[in-house]
């Protein structure tokens, strides 16, 4: 079965995100490392290390992810914000390093005004340089799947393919790939014919082999729309076949399928409890007629 989890608070310090997720039943997590809207981070403290670890131990949580901040644009065209992405960057990796985390997943960015090659060209130069300044780190970096709004880029599997031909060590590098983002980047995700084709298409591009880890988000818009909003398992243009086939799929049973649709409550239940159920509901089991 694949890990599911969700992207979870570490407010009141790191090692909550663990135990709410623990709370939850889940396999695995996401977090951010520091504020997500902010460029400058509180440094991390042996004490946050050795929370976070400790509350790690018989958790139940097999795989722990972070997702980098989102003022962060390694596709940039002005050199000002490129250095400024590449050293928060550097930053993230470090710091995920040091809390023991597997991977650490970002979007590629937006060339704005210059050109997608050049844009290509960029993010793997930053990559390029963030390795170089972090030899033999563990925790992997997860090119993210985008919806492709504006000049984003990632929503075709060949962005993502492209820079990782361009990265010099690019076996440290993998593919994070979000639900909502590629329906609403123009590929289907079911009936099961349409969901196979977008694996393969995926697999002959990049290969499957380089697919480490999945955002489960239903989408809140059409296929092809390029519009990025979540919405909750099964209540969006995506319906619950694409999840039925996903968590089902043999080849991704040990892969961590986090959540980030919206927080909050529903008639007094968690939401994310109410997502993971919805999910665990799927699992094994055949469409019903």
């Amino acid at each position: 079965m694949p890990l599911l989890g969700a992207h979870m608070s570490i407010a009141g310090g790191y090692y909550r995100a663990i135990e709410a997720a623990q709370a939850l039943g889940m396999e695995a997590c996401q977090l951010f490392t520091k504020n997500s809207n902010q460029w400058r981070a509180r440094p991390l403290t042996p004490e946050d290390i050795q929370a976070f670890q400790a509350a790690r131990l018989g958790s139940g949580l097999k795989k722990l992810i972070a997702h980098d901040s989102y003022l962060i644009n390694l596709a940039s065209p002005d050199e000002e914000l490129f250095r400024k992405s590449v050293e928060a960057f550097v930053v993230e990796v470090q710091r995920a390093e040091a809390l023991g985390l597997d991977g650490v997943v970002t979007h590629p960015g937006a060339y704005v005004d210059s050109t997608e090659e050049a844009g290509l060209r960029r993010v793997a130069q930053a990559l390029d340089e963030v390795h170089d300044r972090c030899p033999g780190y563990k925790v992997r970096i997860l090119l993210e799947t985008t919806a492709g709004q504006g000049t984003c880029l990632g929503c075709r599997f060949e962005h993502l393919a492209s820079i990782i031909a361009q990265v010099k060590e690019s076996d440290r590098l993998g593919v994070c790939l979000d639900t909502c983002h590629v329906f609403a980047a123009g590929y289907p995700l079911a009936p099961a014919r349409l969901y196979r084709q977008t694996m393969r298409e995926f697999d002959a591009v990049i290969g499957l082999a380089r697919l480490e880890a999945f955002h489960l988000n239903d989408s809140q818009k059409p296929l092809g729309s390029r519009v990025d909003r979540h919405a909750h398992i099964g209540r969006g243009e995506l319906g619950l076949e694409p999840f039925r086939l996903l968590v089902n799929d043999p080849r991704f049973r040990r892969h961590p399928m986090l959540l980030e649709t919206p927080k909050g409550e529903e008639n007094g239940q968690d939401l994310d409890a109410l997502n993971l159920a919805a999910l665990r509901g799927l699992m094994k089991k055949r469409r019903s007629s």
